[in-house]
C-alpha cells in the first residue's frame, strides 16, 4: 500500500506541472483568461499560436512518460505503474500548484497509455484524428477516443490494473468535457481554427 500512495503521490507532483500555465505566466499572462478559459494545448493554440501549443503538448507528453518511467525502473510492476499514470493524469487535471485548475489530462493520458500500452494509444490516436478530420471538434474527438482506449483496454486486457485505469482516465476525460458536450448538443462549440464564438 505504501508503494501504490508513493507512485500515485510522484505521478501527482509531476503532472501537477502544467505548461499551459507556466508557459502564460512567462508572458505576463494567465491561459485561463483567454478562450476556453482551459489550461491546456488546445486553448494555448487558440490564444498564442501553434509553436507555443506544440511546445505546451510536447512538455505534457513528457511529464507523463517520465512519471512512468521512473517507477518502472524502481520497482517495474504494472500495478504501480498504473498508479503512477493515474496520479500524473490526476495532477494534470487538478494540480495543487495552481489550486487545482488545470487541463483536461488529453495529452498527459496519451503520453501514460504510449507508455503502458502503445497498442490502446495507438487505436485512441487514430480514433482522435479521424474524428477531428471529419468533424473539426476538438472537443468531440477527445471524447470519442477516450472511449476507444476504454472499449480497447477492456478487449484487449479484459478486467485487470490497465483496462481499469483506462476507465478511470476515460470517464475523467469525458465529465472534463461535460461543458463541451453541452455546447456540441447546442450546436455553439467551436471548431478546430474557428474563432471562439462570443
Amino acid at each position: 500500500m505504501a508503494k501504490i500512495i508513493l507512485c500515485l503521490i510522484l505521478g501527482y507532483l509531476l503532472g501537477s506541472l502544467n505548461f499551459a500555465i507556466i508557459y502564460s505566466k512567462l508572458k505576463g499572462d494567465d491561459i485561463r483568461n483567454h478562450g476556453s478559459g482551459n489550461a491546456g494545448a488546445t486553448n494555448v493554440l487558440r490564444t498564442y499560436g501553434k509553436a507555443p501549443a506544440a511546445f505546451v503538448f510536447a512538455l505534457d507528453i513528457s511529464k507523463g512518460v517520465i512519471a512512468v518511467l521512473l517507477v518502472r525502473w524502481v520497482f517495474g510492476t504494472s500495478l504501480l505503474e498504473c498508479c503512477a499514470a493515474l496520479g500524473a493524469v490526476l495532477g494534470h487535471n487538478f494540480p495543487v500548484y495552481y489550486k487545482f485548475a488545470g487541463g483536461k489530462g488529453v495529452s498527459t493520458s496519451l503520453a501514460v497509455l504510449l507508455t503502458l500500452h502503445y497498442p490502446t494509444a495507438l487505436i485512441a490516436m487514430a480514433t482522435f484524428i479521424i474524428v477531428v478530420l471529419i468533424s473539426k471538434y476538438v472537443s468531440l474527438s477527445s471524447i470519442l477516443a477516450a472511449v476507444a482506449a476504454i472499449i480497447v483496454a477492456f478487449v484487449f486486457f479484459r478486467v485487470n490494473e490497465f483496462s481499469v485505469f483506462c476507465a478511470i482516465i476515460g470517464l475523467l476525460c469525458i465529465i472534463r468535457h461535460h461543458a463541451n458536450i453541452k455546447r456540441l448538443l447546442n450546436g455553439t462549440e467551436n471548431k478546430l481554427g474557428q474563432k471562439r464564438k462570443g
